[in-house]
């Protein structure tokens, strides 16, 4: 099963869990991984499991990018805050760079994480097919 990475900063973590429960049927053909609190908050409105990594602050982010250089991971899904600035930016100005380096997709925003998702859904569909 492949994975999906979920983080939101605190001021769109609302975002995520609407985003989440609307595409929880999508969402449920994917191993998902998150940072702390948006995993406890993803599995309450879903009820789906989600490995819940460190909080962001305390290295979740790393923790992700990791993962993603391990090949581990085949999106992200970051809601970023774009008003606040973030005590751990540097964790997650490297995130993102693993995430272009591995050419790994990342939605910064409820548009363009519908886009990724339905698309990774329809891409593993198609690969349990063959």
């Amino acid at each position: 099963m492949q994975t999906i990475a979920l983080i939101a900063h605190d001021g769109k973590k609302d975002d995520m869990m609407r985003f989440t429960s609307t595409h929880r049927a999508l969402l449920a053909q994917f191993h998902l991984v998150a940072t702390g609190t948006t995993g406890e908050r993803v599995m309450q409105a879903t009820l789906l499991p989600v490995e819940r990594m460190l909080s962001g602050p305390y290295g979740g982010d790393a923790q992700i990018a990791a993962r993603v250089a391990e090949g581990g991971v085949v999106g992200v899904i970051f809601l970023v805050d774009p008003l606040y600035a973030h005590p751990h930016e540097p964790d997650i100005q490297g995130l993102l760079r693993i995430c272009n380096v591995y050419n790994v997709p990342v939605a910064t925003n409820e548009a363009s994480a519908q886009l990724m998702l339905k698309g990774l859904a329809e891409n593993a569909s198609t690969e349990r097919r063959k």
